[in-house]
C-alpha cells in the first residue's frame, strides 16, 4: 500500500467551506489611480472562488509531491483523488456522530461526545467541483479527469447519507412548487349531432 508524508506547512490545506461558491462574481474590478495626461486604468483581481480554486490545487499538487512514492499527475487516478478526501478528514470540523453515540440523528446534542470530526459533505463537494474545474484549466483532458471519476461520485453520495443520518439533516434539495395550472376545458364538438332513428312500422 502507497504511503505518503503530511504535509511541512498545514497551512496550505484548503480553508473548506460550505455553500460559498454559487453566487460569488467571477471577476472584481477596482479601478487605479491615474494623471490628466493617461488613461485610466483597472487592476484584475482574482474572484473568491478562483483564489480558494487556485489553494485547492496548490494543496493537492503539494500532496502528491509528499505522497510516497511521489505522484504525477498524469497517473492521478480516482483511487488517488479518494486517498486524499480521507486524509483531509483528519482536519475536519464537523461532529459526524456514531451510531453507537446516543446523539446519533440528533440535530442539535444536549451535551458534547468523543465523536469524531470530519470534513462536511458540503466542503467536500465544494472542494472536488473547483478541483475538477482546474485540472482541466492546466491543461487536463475531461475525459482523464480524476476528479470526475464515478467512485469519487459514488463516495461523496455515500458520505452526504451517512451524514445526513449520523447529523439528522437533510441535504435533499427542495423541489420548486410549479405555479397552479388553469383546468382545461373540454372542447364541445361543432358536428351537429345525427338524426333520430325513424319509427318502427308495425
Amino acid at each position: 500500500m502507497e504511503k505518503y508524508q503530511p504535509f511541512n506547512n498545514m497551512d496550505v490545506v484548503p480553508q473548506l467551506q460550505e455553500a460559498h461558491d454559487s453566487t460569488i462574481t467571477n471577476m472584481l474590478f477596482s479601478p487605479s489611480s491615474s494623471s490628466s495626461s493617461s488613461t485610466s486604468q483597472t487592476t484584475t483581481t482574482l474572484s473568491r472562488y478562483e483564489n480558494q480554486k487556485r489553494r485547492d490545487w496548490n494543496t493537492f499538487g503539494q500532496y502528491l509531491k509528499n505522497h510516497r512514492p511521489p505522484l504525477t499527475l498524469s497517473r492521478c487516478s480516482g483511487a488517488h483523488v479518494l486517498e486524499f478526501l480521507k486524509y483531509l478528514d483528519q482536519f475536519g470540523k464537523t461532529k459526524v456522530h456514531t451510531q453507537i453515540c446516543p446523539f446519533f440523528g440528533h440535530p442539535n446534542p444536549p451535551a458534547p461526545c468523543p465523536c469524531p470530526l470530519l470534513q462536511a459533505w458540503g466542503s467536500l463537494d465544494a472542494l472536488i467541483g473547483r478541483l475538477r474545474a482546474a485540472y482541466e484549466v492546466n491543461g487536463g483532458q475531461a475525459e482523464n479527469n480524476p476528479f470526475g471519476a464515478r467512485a469519487v461520485r459514488l463516495y461523496l453520495r455515500e458520505v452526504r447519507d451517512s451524514q445526513a443520518k449520523a447529523r439528522g439533516i437533510s441535504y435533499e434539495k427542495k423541489k420548486r412548487k410549479r405555479p397552479p395550472q388553469a383546468p382545461t376545458l373540454l372542447k364541445t364538438s361543432s358536428s351537429p349531432s345525427p338524426p333520430p332513428p325513424p319509427p318502427s312500422v308495425s
